[in-house]
C-alpha cells in the first residue's frame, strides 16, 4: 500500500475515515446552505447576518473548549463521539423541519447555530484527539493528513452538490439529508474492533487539569507560535463560507450553484495538500509559517481576479494553502504533545483555531458590506502575511536559526538551528519543561 494511504491498512480507521467522509459531506452541504438561507431568504443579502451566524455557530468555543479537551482525556472518547454524533443530527433534523414547514425566521438559524456550536466545541477536541486511538503513534502524522484529506474530499463534494440540491427542492431537504448522514459515523464507531484501539490511561479527575493544560502550552514556544499564526490567520483569512458567499452573490451576480462551484475548486487544492501531507512523516514549525506566507500571497491574488473564472481557477492554490498550514499545525503539535496533555493541548488548539472565528466573521462581513467583498478577503491577505514574517523574526531571533537559499543545491531553502542540531530537540526541550510545569502544577493543585 502507498505510504499516501498506510493508516488505511487498520480496520478502524477504515471504519472511521468512511464514516467521517459521509458525514463531513453533510456538514459542508448544510454550511452551504445556511449561509444561502441566510443571505437570499432570511435577508437582503447581510454579509453581517451571515458573519453572525457563522459567529454564533463557533462561539461555544471559546467557553467550552478547554473542559471538552478535559473531558476527552478523561473519558471514552468513542463513547463521546457517539453522544456528540448522534445531537449534531438532532439538530439538523430539527432546523430541515422549520425550513420545509415554513416557519423558519432568522433568529431561529440563530438559535440553532448557537447549539450546533456548543454541541461541536464538546465534540471537537475528542474527535482530534481519538485518532491517535486509532492507529499507532509512528501512523499519527500519516492519519491527521488522511482525515484532512477526508474533509477535503468532502469539501469537493459537499458545496457543489448542495447547490445543486438548493436549486432543485430547496435548503430545508438538504439540512434533513445531513442528518442522515451522521448515522455512517454512529455506525462507523460502534462497529470498530475495541480490542485493536490503542491502550490509554485516562486522566483522573482532579483540580487545575484546565489550568495544567495552560501552563503546558505557555512552555512550549513552539506551541505558542504555531496558535498565534493560525489563530491570527482562522480570525481574518479563513471565513470562506462568508466570503466566497458574497463575492458569488455580489461581485459575479451569480447563484447557489455557483457558490457551491467555489466550495468545491477550494477543495481540489486543499485535498492535494492534505494528500501530501499524509507522506509527510514529521512536520515542522517552519512549514507552518510557510505555508501562511503562501496563504497571505494566494488570497491576495484571488481578492484581485476580475472574473468568476478566474477567480474559480485563484481557489485552487488557496486551498493547497490553507489546507498546509492546517494539517502542520495539527499533526506538529498533536505528535510532540504528551499523551497525558493531548485531548487538553488540542482543545486549546481549537479555542484559537475556532474560537477567533466569532470575532472575525462579524469585522470580515462589515467589511465585505462596507467596503465590498474584494476587501474583505484583503484583510485576510494582510493578516496573514505580516504574522508569518513577524512570526519567521520572533523564531530567527529566539530560535538562533540560520536560513539560506541556494538556487545550484538542493533542498534549496535550507534552515539550521544553530543552537540545536535538529528542531525536534527545541521541541523536546520545550516539552520537558512544560511536562515540569504541569507536574509542578498538579502537585500545588494537589496541596
Amino acid at each position: 500500500m502507498s505510504p499516501t494511504f498506510a493508516s488505511l491498512r487498520y480496520f478502524n480507521y477504515r471504519l472511521w475515515f468512511a464514516g467521517a467522509l459521509v458525514a463531513n459531506i453533510g456538514t459542508w452541504m448544510q454550511r452551504v446552505a445556511q449561509d444561502w438561507l441566510v443571505l437570499t431568504v432570511l435577508t437582503d443579502d447581510s454579509g453581517v447576518a451571515v458573519g453572525i451566524t457563522t459567529a454564533l455557530q463557533f462561539a461555544p468555543f471559546l467557553v467550552l473548549s478547554a473542559w471538552a479537551g478535559v473531558l476527552a482525556d478523561r473519558v471514552d472518547r468513542r463513547k463521546l463521539l457517539i453522544a456528540t454524533q448522534t445531537a449534531q443530527g438532532v439538530l439538523a433534523a430539527g432546523l430541515g423541519a422549520l425550513v420545509l414547514s415554513g416557519h423558519a425566521e432568522l433568529w431561529h438559524v440563530y438559535v440553532f447555530a448557537a447549539l450546533l456550536g456548543c454541541v461541536s466545541a464538546i465534540d471537537g477536541p475528542a474527535r482530534q484527539t481519538f485518532v491517535a486511538d486509532i492507529v499507532p503513534a509512528e501512523k499519527l502524522s500519516n492519519a491527521v493528513g488522511l482525515n484532512s484529506a477526508s474533509f477535503n474530499a468532502a469539501r469537493l463534494i459537499g458545496p457543489g452538490l448542495a447547490g445543486l440540491l438548493i436549486a432543485v427542492v430547496g435548503t430545508g431537504w438538504v439540512f434533513v439529508i445531513n442528518a442522515a448522514t451522521f448515522a455512517a459515523t454512529i455506525l462507523a464507531l460502534t462497529q470498530m474492533r475495541l480490542r485493536e484501539l490503542q491502550h490509554r490511561e485516562p486522566t483522573r479527575r482532579g483540580k487545575g487539569q484546565i489550568r495544567a493544560g495552560i501552563a503546558y502550552v505557555r512552555h512550549r514556544s513552539d506551541i505558542v507560535v504555531i496558535m498565534v499564526v493560525i489563530g491570527v490567520v482562522s480570525t481574518f483569512g479563513l471565513n470562506f463560507q462568508l466570503t466566497s458567499a458574497v463575492m458569488a452573490r455580489t461581485e459575479f451576480g451569480r447563484g447557489p450553484q455557483e457558490y457551491g462551484i467555489l466550495g468545491s475548486v477550494l477543495a481540489i487544492g486543499s485535498l492535494a495538500g492534505a494528500l501530501l501531507a499524509a507522506r509527510r512523516e514529521r512536520p515542522r514549525v517552519r512549514l507552518v509559517i510557510g505555508a501562511a506566507f503562501a496563504f497571505g500571497v494566494t488570497t491576495g491574488v484571488m481578492a484581485l481576479m476580475p472574473t468568476y473564472p478566474s477567480y474559480v481557477v485563484a481557489c485552487i492554490p488557496v486551498g493547497f494553502a490553507s489546507l498546509t498550514m492546517m494539517t502542520a499545525a495539527n499533526s506538529t503539535i498533536q505528535m510532540s504533545t504528551d499523551p497525558a496533555m493531548r485531548g487538553r493541548v488540542m482543545s486549546l488548539y481549537m479555542v484559537v483555531f475556532l474560537g477567533a472565528t466569532p470575532v472575525g466573521s462579524p469585522i470580515v462581513g462589515w467589511i465585505a458590506e462596507t467596503y465590498g467583498a474584494r476587501w474583505a478577503i484583503g484583510i485576510g491577505s494582510i493578516s496573514a502575511l505580516l504574522v508569518s514574517v513577524g512570526a519567521a523574526l520572533w523564531a530567527a531571533r529566539r530560535w538562533n536559526v540560520s536560513v539560506r537559499y541556494r538556487f545550484r543545491s538542493r533542498p534549496h531553502l535550507q534552515v539550521r538551528y544553530l543552537d540545536h542540531e535538529h528542531d525536534e530537540e527545541l521541541a523536546r526541550s520545550d516539552a520537558a519543561r512544560a511536562l515540569s510545569a504541569q507536574q509542578a502544577t498538579d502537585r500545588a493543585s494537589s496541596a
